[in-house]
C-alpha cells in the first residue's frame, strides 16, 4: 500500500460519531490507552456508543473512573506506560481473563515536557509514547485477535525529528520538541513494522496525526508560546487552528473501524484519509502548515531497526516466539 489518499469521503472536520455512522461494533472488544481524557475520551465514548466494550488502562485510575462513570460499555484498568513493571502487570491480568482484543488504540502520550528520566534513565517522551506502547502490544499479543487493528496515535510533530540513532535518550543535550518529534516518528515506525509482522494473521496497524486539539496534552507549553504559535490571540482566546475533541478523535476511530481500510495497513493517516508523502525539504518552516508523512517515518528498514532496539530495551518481542 502506497501513501496516497483513497477518497474516504470524510475530512478535517468530520467527527468520531460521523465516521462510525452505520458501523455496528457490538461484540467487539477495544482497548484505548489515554481513553479517559481529551481525544482518548472521545474515542472511548464513540466506540462504546457504537456497541464496543472498551477497556481503558489508566495511570490515574480514579480520574478515569470519574470521566467514564456514565459510559456503560467501559471498564478501567491500572497502567503507567512509563513503568514497564506496570505494563507487564496490566497485560498479565488482562491475559488472565482469556478475552480477545479486536481493536487497540494507543492514544496516551506526553508532549514537550521538561527533561524527565524514567526507568533506567530513559527520556520520558520516547519511553512513554513509544516504548510503553511497544511493550504493551507485545505483552498483549496472545490476546490480539486475528483480523484485529492496532492504531498508533502519532502527530505531525514527527516532522521535527527522525530517530536519533546516536543519542535516542538525549544524553547529550535535551530539546523537548526534538524529543517529542522523535517519539512521534517512533509511533509511525512502530505501526509500519507491526503491520508487516501481523499481516499473516490479518492484524493490521495504522499510525496517524489526529489534528491539533486543545487538551491536557498542552499542559507543558507556556502561555506565551501558545500566543507565539498562533494557538490563541493576545486575549488568550483560541484561534481557528484547533479541531474540536470530537473531530480530533475521528481519524483514530476511522483507522480502527473503517471498512475502507480493509486489506490495507502500515500507512500514516490524517484528516480521516491516507496521508500523502511529504517532501523531505518542503520549505515550510512552521510545522502547523506541514502535511503528509516524512519518508523516514515510513521507511521499513528504519522500522525494523527501531523494533529491534525497542525489543532490546523492553525485553519483550512477541514476534520472536
Amino acid at each position: 500500500m502506497t501513501q496516497h489518499k483513497i477518497g474516504s469521503g470524510f475530512g478535517a472536520t468530520s467527527t468520531a460519531a460521523e465516521v462510525l455512522a452505520g458501523i455496528d461494533l457490538t461484540g467487539k472488544l477495544a482497548l484505548v490507552t489515554g481513553g479517559y481524557s481529551g481525544i482518548g475520551l472521545e474515542t472511548t465514548r464513540a466506540l462504546a456508543d457504537a456497541g464496543a466494550h472498551v477497556v481503558v488502562p489508566a495511570r490515574r485510575r480514579g480520574a478515569a473512573e470519574e470521566a467514564l462513570a456514565e459510559t456503560a460499555n467501559a471498564e478501567v484498568g491500572e497502567l503507567d506506560l512509563a513503568d514497564l513493571d506496570s505494563v507487564r502487570a496490566f497485560a498479565r491480568d488482562f491475559l488472565g481473563t482469556g478475552r480477545r482484543l479486536d481493536l487497540v488504540v494507543g492514544s496516551a502520550g506526553v508532549m514537550a515536557c521538561p527533561e524527565t528520566r524514567v526507568g533506567p534513565g530513559w527520556e520520558a517522551q520516547f519511553a512513554t509514547n513509544h516504548l510503553g506502547h511497544f511493550a504493551l502490544v507485545n505483552h498483549l499479543w496472545p490476546a490480539i485477535a486475528d483480523g484485529a487493528r492496532v492504531v498508533s496515535v502519532s502527530s505531525r510533530g514527527h516532522h521535527f525529528s527522525p530517530i536519533r540513532w546516536d543519542d535516542v535518550h538525549f544524553g547529550h543535550g535535551y530539546d523537548r520538541w526534538l524529543a517529542y518529534g522523535q517519539a512521534k516518528t517512533a509511533n509511525v515506525l512502530f505501526a509500519v513494522h507491526l503491520d508487516r509482522l501481523g499481516r499473516d494473521r490479518g492484524v493490521r496497524a495504522f499510525a496517524l496525526h489526529p489534528g491539533s486539539i486543545m487538551t491536557n496534552l498542552l499542559r507543558h507549553i507556556p502561555q506565551d508560546e501558545w500566543r507565539a504559535n498562533g494557538w490563541v490571540d493576545e486575549h488568550g482566546t483560541p484561534t481557528g487552528y484547533f479541531k474540536t475533541p470530537e473531530a480530533g478523535a475521528a481519524t483514530q476511530v476511522w483507522a480502527a473501524t473503517s471498512p475502507r481500510l480493509d486489506g490495507l495497513g502500515g500507512v500514516y493517516l490524517e484528516d480521516c484519509d491516507v496521508a500523502e508523502p511529504a517532501p523531505d525539504e518542503d520549505g515550510v518552516a512552521d510545522v502547523r502548515h506541514r502535511v503528509g508523512v516524512r519518508g523516514y517515518a515510513v521507511d521499513p528498514e528504519q522500522a525494523a531497526r527501531l523494533w529491534a532496539l525497542s525489543a532490546e530495551l523492553t525485553g519483550v518481542d512477541a514476534t520472536s516466539r
